[in-house]
């Protein structure tokens, strides 16, 4: 499966800038590939991830494992506290 980050090229505060290069570093150093997806194009793009959280609200960062939604940042940083970024992005299962 492909990880998918629905992220914002443009960022409105320092915190969302400084979250987002926080995930993409964790899975740089962690040689874990992903794709981008830019809400900052439009085309429909943010309701199409908040669609797909179910959750009208929902901001950028977003990760999802192909169809699987894994969570946002906070999440994220948890599981990377926790030592568990692969069980966070659904990845346990995958074969060596």
């Amino acid at each position: 499966m492909v990880i998918t980050i629905y992220y914002a090229s443009i960022t409105a505060t320092p915190e969302l800038e400084s979250q987002q290069k926080t995930i993409f570093n964790t899975l740089d150093c962690l040689n874990i590939q992903y794709q981008l997806v830019d809400l900052s194009t439009g085309q429909g793009l943010l309701e199409e991830m908040r669609a797909k959280i179910r959750d009208p609200k929902a901001v950028a960062p977003q990760m999802f494992n192909g169809d699987q939604y894994c969570g946002g940042y906070e999440v994220f940083f948890q599981a990377v506290e926790a030592k568990k970024v692969k069980e966070f992005l659904k990845l346990e299962t995958c074969q060596n």
